[in-house]
């Protein structure tokens, strides 16, 4: 076993490589333990996600909710019925490990235990009996997208509501709707119009489908974007990963609610690291 002094300073060099990969962050949790790492941010969903991954769909999502990661039948029926492997086209062996994956585009899919903290954080603002309209920016190979799609139609998909999910990569829309093809369920969300894909600028929203009744942004923002807050309804709620201006990387999830007033309450959640939200590659 090794010596603990060396045991904590290998976790604090892992924790600086995260700090410039954030890819990196959460496959180390593999290797080291949570207390072994230098702490870059607090109150992070990690603790408990470095031990959730499965040999499949269904023992990932039971390893979430065992571990109180995932609170709400809602959103553990949800991402039961998504199969994960189906949008990690690069990586379908380890697409129920609790990590991020590559999607190609230098792109990522979040790591389960995050995606199950943003729909536990929106999930009273999408009522499957009221038409919720949901917008998914940095929808990337289209899972959240998806399992959004379920929470908002319910378990038998007859719902009213709506997901769109915008991306500034067309090639991530065009997998997006491939991946969604793959099964009967994604394909009647398309074919319904439950779900819509566009290709657009996320940092401006959509202002077409909305206002919104929950905004979820999959990248890190440099800044609360104004766009986004106005397209909310009241009431409403956003959630986004934002950089931090601290000159050391850190990124923290911000609640963002707007009651039914229109007043609007700015809530630092949770350290997290995230890929950042920039411009579509030029060509």
């Amino acid at each position: 076993m090794p010596h603990p002094s060396l045991t904590s300073l290998a976790g604090i060099l892992a924790t600086v490589t995260a700090l410039l990969t954030p890819l990196y962050y959460e496959n180390i949790l593999s290797i080291f333990h949570p207390q072994q790492l230098a702490p870059l941010t607090t109150n992070t969903p990690t603790d408990m996600a470095w031990r959730c991954s499965g040999r499949s769909n269904a023992e990932l999502i039971s390893n979430l909710f065992s571990a109180g990661l995932i609170t709400a039948p809602r959103v553990r029926d949800a991402m039961s019925s998504v199969d994960r492997a189906h949008y990690c086209p690069s990586s379908p062996l380890a697409a129920y490990e609790d990590s991020p994956q590559s999607i190609g585009f230098n792109a990522t899919i979040s790591a389960p235990h995050m995606h199950a903290a943003a729909c536990e954080s929106l999930l009273n603002y999408m009522p499957e009996s009221q038409g919720a309209k949901v917008l998914d920016i940095g929808s990337g190979s289209g899972y959240l997208t998806h399992v959004l799609a379920n929470i908002v139609t319910g378990a038998d998909g007859k719902g009213d509501g709506k997901v769109v999910g915008i991306d500034h990569i067309q090639g991530l829309v065009d997998l997006a709707r491939q991946n969604m093809q793959r099964s009967e369920e994604g394909r009647r969300l398309l074919e319904s119009g439950k779900v819509e894909l566009i290709k657009g600028d996320g940092r401006k929203g959509y202002k077409e489908g909305g206002p919104y009744d929950a905004i979820h942004v999959g990248a890190a923002a440099k800044e609360l974007h104004q766009d986004l807050i106005d397209q909310l309804k009241s009431p409403g709620r956003m959630f986004i990963p934002v950089e931090d201006q601290d000159g050391w990387g850190s990124q923290w999830i911000w609640v963002v609610d707007k009651d039914e007033s229109g007043k609007v309450t700015r809530k630092k959640d949770m350290g997290v690291r995230y890929v950042p939200l920039t411009d579509a590659p030029k060509s």
